[in-house]
Parts: structure tokens; sequence; C-alpha cells
């Protein structure tokens, strides 16, 4: 859970420190705007930016394409937000929070946890290109 949360926490924290030593400066205007910045990073970060995760096995079995992301991970932030509303046509699995989609990562990645996966048809591609992933979207 912590590894999850991790990076999004460290920012918030990162942020609090940073807007209390503004604001002790006399920049409660400042401290406020940076407070609000890393507030906006720590839920880039965080799960919360991704659509609801599903275990990888309910993945695989429900047929559609699958992604296997991580919290933290700027690529997937990427794919996260250029597919857009395309994303929830994608299974979401989190590898730190499936050790079955780690597994999975692992096949594909020659032993690396290396992420987004994203799987068509069985086929694992490793850091795809976001235009092509939706592109092979339209074509489903």
């Amino acid at each position: 859970m912590a590894r999850r949360w991790g990076p999004a926490l460290l920012s918030v924290a990162c942020g609090a420190i940073i807007a209390a030593i503004k604001f002790g400066q006399g920049a409660p205007g400042g401290a406020a705007v940076l407070l609000s910045i890393f507030v906006v990073l720590a839920i880039l970060t965080s799960p919360l930016a991704f659509p609801r995760g599903v275990p990888a096995a309910e993945a695989v079995a429900g047929g559609r394409p699958i992604v296997y992301w991580r919290p933290g991970c700027p690529y997937c932030l990427r794919l996260r937000a250029r597919l857009g509303p395309e994303a929830s046509r994608l299974q979401w699995v989190d590898i730190w929070k499936d050790p079955e989609g780690a597994a999975v990562v692992r096949g594909f990645a020659d032993g690396n946890e290396t992420v987004p996966t994203v799987v068509f048809g069985g086929e694992g591609f490793v850091n795809p290109d976001p235009q092509w992933v939706r592109e092979r979207l339209q074509t489903l």
C-alpha cells in the first residue's frame, strides 16, 4: 500500500514543507500556489489518475486489451493522459497491487517490470507509443 501511494505522499509532504517555508517568509499567496501545484502532482502520481484496476486473472478473462501499470510511473501517466476517454476501453492492472500481473509483465519484458506493458490478444508490447495504442484500439 505504501509503495503505491509513496510518490503521491512524498509530493504532498514536500509541498507542505516548501509552502511552510514560503509562508514563514511572508508570502502566503506563493505558499498557496506552490502547495496547490504539489497537490496536483500528487494526484497525477497516485492511483486516482487511472481507471479502476482489476486483478490480472479478471482482466485476462475479460477479453479486452490490458495495460499493466504502476503508480508513479511517468510513462504510464503519459499513456493514460494521451488515451483520454479511450482509456476506459482497456483493463488496467496495477502490478504493485497484483503479483500475478507483475509476473505477466516480467514474462513480456525479459524479467523486468517495465511498464506500461500493453497486451492485445495475448501479444505484449512494452512501453508502446500512446498514439499506436490509440490506433490499435480503433481497429477493435
